[in-house]
């Protein structure tokens, strides 16, 4: 196994959430890597073409703001004190994708359902960060 330096941890602040971070912060001790912990917001309006962006920007800045509130909570009851936690808004392909560079990350940790029927033709965002990353793909099978 590679020395990994930086672990980017993906954290959508389900109940699975847990598992994944808490495989991430085991296996960031064994490496004695540091640890990225990312949430992405991706609010898509009902109506883009609305009259007012205003209640759109503030719908948006709510969910950001839950979103640190959900994910300290989530780093303070796992022991994630030391790592760097962040939230960012926008597509979320391209946000983990971003920040992976940005962060200099050696690891991706993801957490990855099974699918069935129709479900396996959709393109989820783990198969994307698997094909698009610049670094290895740690996928975390949730019960």
């Amino acid at each position: 196994m590679a020395g990994y330096q930086k672990l980017l941890v993906l954290l959508d602040l389900s109940n699975d959430s847990e598992q994944v971070a808490i495989a991430g912060r085991d296996l960031a001790a064994y490496s004695k890597a540091s640890i990225v912990a990312l949430h992405v917001v991706e609010f898509v309006p009902v109506e883009p073409m609305g009259e007012s962006l205003m209640p759109t920007v503030q719908i948006e800045d709510e969910l950001i703001a839950r979103s640190h509130v959900k994910l300290n909570q989530l780093a303070a009851r796992l022991g994630l004190g030391l790592a760097t936690l962040r939230v960012e808004a926008g597509n979320t392909k391209t946000e983990i994708l971003r920040v992976a560079e940005e962060e200099h990350a050696d690891l991706i940790v993801v957490g990855s359902r099974e699918r069935h029927g129709l479900a396996i033709l959709v393109n989820f965002t783990e198969d994307t960060i698997l094909h698009a990353a610049h670094c290895d793909v740690l996928a975390v099978r949730l019960r």
